[in-house]
């Protein structure tokens, strides 16, 4: 049997302020070719994972928190319990608009890496209105810091 402990997978740090620890793909002993499971912690007041789209079509499930949910041209508040489905293609974005830590976890298949994960590492991630769509109108803006 394979085993994932969350308390002993160390995950990454992203320049958005959020954690990532893969379940089920990635760094996680787990592996599938079908799906990719995620625990992701935004911090308190604007931690991200900011605006972008992928292939894989993904659900986001808001296990603690409070979160601003921004899918292609509509913005709504996503609650404890509650989950978001993102077709393939579609941009989206999450922001922790509270202030305590917003734990979700992300579920996208087919397994695989999602570009955005490294564009944001690099400082690369396409802008918002840009070289992207536009956020919703009164969106919180798109994280794309270089990180440090």
């Amino acid at each position: 049997m394979i085993i994932a402990d969350l308390s002993k997978t160390e995950g990454r740090t992203y320049p958005a302020r959020r954690r990532t620890q893969n379940i089920v793909g990635g760094a996680s002993p787990i592996q599938a070719k079908n799906f990719a499971i995620g625990n992701v912690t935004l911090e308190p007041n604007g931690g991200q994972v900011p605006w972008h789209n992928q292939e894989q079509e993904e659900v986001y499930f808001v296990v603690e928190g409070t979160g601003e949910m921004c899918l292609g041209s509509e913005r709504k508040v996503l609650t404890t319990g509650q989950a978001a489905y993102i077709p393939s293609g579609v941009f989206h974005q999450i922001t922790n608009i509270g202030d305590k830590p917003l734990r979700m976890i992300y579920c996208y298949g087919p397994a695989g890496d999602v570009a955005h994960w490294k564009q944001e590492l690099a400082g690369t991630l396409p802008k918002a209105g840009v070289e992207a769509p536009p956020l919703p109108p009164g969106a919180r803006p798109q994280c794309t810091e270089k990180p440090q």
